[in-house]
């Protein structure tokens, strides 16, 4: 594992880590290698899973639902 278990980080702590992963994720995707991405993966899943685990009730937006976006409608597509 890289860093610090995610078990052991207090609740900002964690969140930090979060915002920073959350952060690099596009330049990982874009550029970095097959094992940064795959760390990156792992780190990630990491983290989420400990503040999934922290907090199971958490609020979530009816907006990011898939019957909420239902009720959205299709995207929009830009004109080319």
């Amino acid at each position: 594992m890289t860093g610090v278990d995610p078990g052991r980080l207090d609740d900002q702590q964690l969140m930090k880590e979060l915002e920073a992963i959350h952060r690099t994720r596009h330049d990982t995707l874009l550029h970095g290698s097959n094992d940064a991405l795959r760390t990156h993966n792992e780190r990630m899943a990491q983290l989420e899973g400990e503040y999934l685990r922290r907090h199971p009730r958490r609020p979530v937006s009816a907006g990011r639902t898939r019957e909420g976006a239902r009720e959205r409608g299709p995207a929009a597509v830009p004109p080319a």
